[in-house]
């Protein structure tokens, strides 16, 4: 599946969640129901996937950790804010 077609897929995902659970909740509730609904849809995902940060060299101390990874190709890094 092209990239493209996978973020396809995650939005129309998130705007259902978004359209049943409504503004103003923990960006861990969004997670918890973007994951239930991706899986509902046959979606493969990675929650809270580690990456090391390599830098000239050596591997920094702190990893990347990604909200999720989607079918390997996209990272999904979730958000909760009042206003943008």
């Amino acid at each position: 599946m092209h990239e493209n077609e996978i973020s396809e897929k995650i939005i129309g995902a998130a705007i259902e969640v978004h359209s049943i659970l409504g503004p103003g909740l923990l960006e861990s509730v969004y997670e918890d129901a973007l994951c239930h609904e991706l899986h509902l849809r046959g979606i493969q995902f990675v929650r809270q996937q580690s990456v090391p940060i390599p830098f000239k060299g050596v591997k920094l101390g702190t990893d990347l950790r990604l909200d999720l990874l989607v079918e390997g190709k996209v990272i999904v890094d979730l958000k909760a804010k009042e206003k943008l």
